[in-house]
């Protein structure tokens, strides 16, 4: 669908050197396997780092899609989490969508950019990174959620005014 006027973003493949301004993405294809529990297992370590306030603690949690986005698909809200960072993990290999838009006062539509996961790849937002909020197209599909429970609030929203889609 093409909306006369509006901002459409066409996401390109994630790779970690187009989302290096963004966060990092979370690739057992990037980090050295070293062996553990007697080599039964490959360790890829270091993958991505959490940053965080330091009356912080990191948490682990599990997001599941209840209500799937369908492509084209407006994008309205964006977020940040000024102190700290935030990685979704898929726990299947399902693709999903990213937005972003560089650290700032508010996220400038004409400065979003959108990746796609091929599935096996999580992402690690920078804190102040703005980003859409999950955008999943299958119900059931879960992430793996790595950030900070704060003592602070952490987590701004912006609407935005540009009418922004992304394309299918």
């Amino acid at each position: 669908m093409i909306v006369p006027g509006a901002i459409h973003l066409q996401a390109r493949a994630l790779n970690r050197q187009a989302f290096a301004p963004y966060g990092e993405v979370i690739d057992r294809a990037q980090g050295l396997a070293a062996d553990m529990n007697d080599a039964r297992f490959a360790r890829y370590q270091g993958l991505a780092r959490v940053s965080h306030a330091t009356d912080a603690a990191a948490v682990i949690s599990i997001a599941e899609c209840l209500t799937p986005s369908q492509l084209p698909y407006a994008i309205r809200l964006m977020e940040r989490h000024p102190h700290s960072s935030q990685a979704f993990i898929p726990l299947a290999q399902t693709p999903f969508y990213v937005v972003v838009a560089p650290p700032g006062e508010a996220p400038e539509a004409d400065a979003l950019q959108a990746f796609v996961s091929d599935g096996t790849q999580g992402i690690n937002y920078f804190a102040g990174t703005w980003h859409m909020p999950l955008i999943a197209l299958h119900a059931g599909q879960r992430f793996l959620v790595v950030d900070a429970e704060e003592s602070r609030p952490n987590c701004d929203e912006f609407e935005l005014t540009a009418n922004v889609w992304l394309a299918s």
